[in-house]
């Protein structure tokens, strides 16, 4: 695993990634004051921002998960979809990262489908460069540039997401 990790350099520290986290928490504890809310984490790699998240989240809550595949050039198709009934319920989609938005928009438009009494994305990380959709996360914890990251569950080829840090290639 180290091996990967050679020719990269921290972009954001565990403290910061805990940062963001606490602060994403506030904000959405003040959106949502006396309201329950549902989770949805799209698998694997929002696996260890939601479970931080949820940690932080002072409030009721209910989190689920949903496993979508898009290859390249094809159809966005769920593997796993989410077993709560979410209709009439404040849904947050909790994603580690947001690049081209194809993935999210399918998962917004099947959320929608459901008749949550609200939706919205929380991002740990924004990557608005790479966008071919227009869609826009309602909690962001830092914008990046068009750089690849591995680390706190994003991956390269399911290596990397247990890295405490995030990293990213140097130039």
């Amino acid at each position: 695993m180290s091996e990967m990790r050679q020719g990269m350099r921290p972009t954001i520290t565990s403290d910061e990634i805990a940062e963001m986290v606490r602060e994403l928490a506030r904000e959405i504890e003040r959106d949502y004051e006396n309201k329950e809310l549902v989770l949805i984490a799209p698998l694997k790699g929002s696996v260890l921002f939601v479970a931080d998240l949820c940690r932080e989240i002072k409030r009721p809550q209910i989190i689920d998960f949903v496993q979508i595949i898009s290859p390249k050039g094809e159809s966005c198709r769920i593997v796993k979809d989410i077993s709560t009934d979410i209709k009439g319920k404040h849904v947050i989609i909790v994603e580690e990262i947001i690049d081209a938005g194809r993935t999210l928009s399918f998962l917004k438009s099947r959320i929608q489908a459901s008749y949550p009494a609200s939706l919205k994305v929380c991002a740990l990380l924004d990557k608005p460069a790479l966008r071919e959709l227009p869609i826009q996360p309602d909690y962001v914890g830092r914008t990046i540039d068009d750089r690849f990251v591995i680390g706190y569950g994003m991956d390269s080829e399911e290596k990397g997401r247990n890295y405490k840090d995030i990293y990213n290639f140097t130039q």
